[in-house]
């Protein structure tokens, strides 16, 4: 496939992510629940994790934003379900690392559509819209350690 093609593919995958967001919604009292922003372009994201026995049972988002930040929000929490607080970091700093511009070729954790915004790192001033519900997530897990 070639670097246009892949790069169409991957907007229309960021494009369906921001139109129809998966786990849109809030979860009960007893997840935890996180709200950030980035003042720079005012994304903000409430993220809610459920977490049972050290694993994310369920992972909700509400907010607004770029489609970046809010494609990035719904293609995470779909990625973490099922994972453990370690698993969710580690994809974090996979994450972070792809948006640094770093080579994440060699992994062995399924980034699913998350690899679609691979091309963000080319635009430094968005990586932190990116990277919101990531930070959240992180914020998350080390309020539950």
């Amino acid at each position: 496939m070639s670097f246009d093609n892949l790069d169409t593919l991957y907007r229309q995958v960021i494009m369906d992510h921001y139109k129809n967001p998966r786990n849109r919604g809030k979860l009960d009292d007893d997840s935890v629940t996180i709200d950030m922003n980035n003042p720079t372009c005012g994304d903000r994201i409430e993220l809610s994790l459920a977490l049972e026995e050290g694993k994310v049972k369920d992972a909700k988002f509400e907010g607004e934003g770029c489609s970046i930040s809010m494609s990035s929000a719904s293609m995470m929490t779909q990625a973490i379900k099922g994972k453990t607080l370690d698993e969710v970091l580690q994809m974090s700093d996979i994450f972070s690392n792809m948006m640094l511009g770093k080579d994440v070729d060699e992994i062995d954790i399924d980034l699913g559509d998350i690899e679609a915004l691979q091309g963000v790192s080319k635009f430094p001033a968005r990586i932190k819209c990116a990277t919101l519900a990531w930070k959240a997530a992180e914020k998350a897990v080390g309020e539950e350690r």
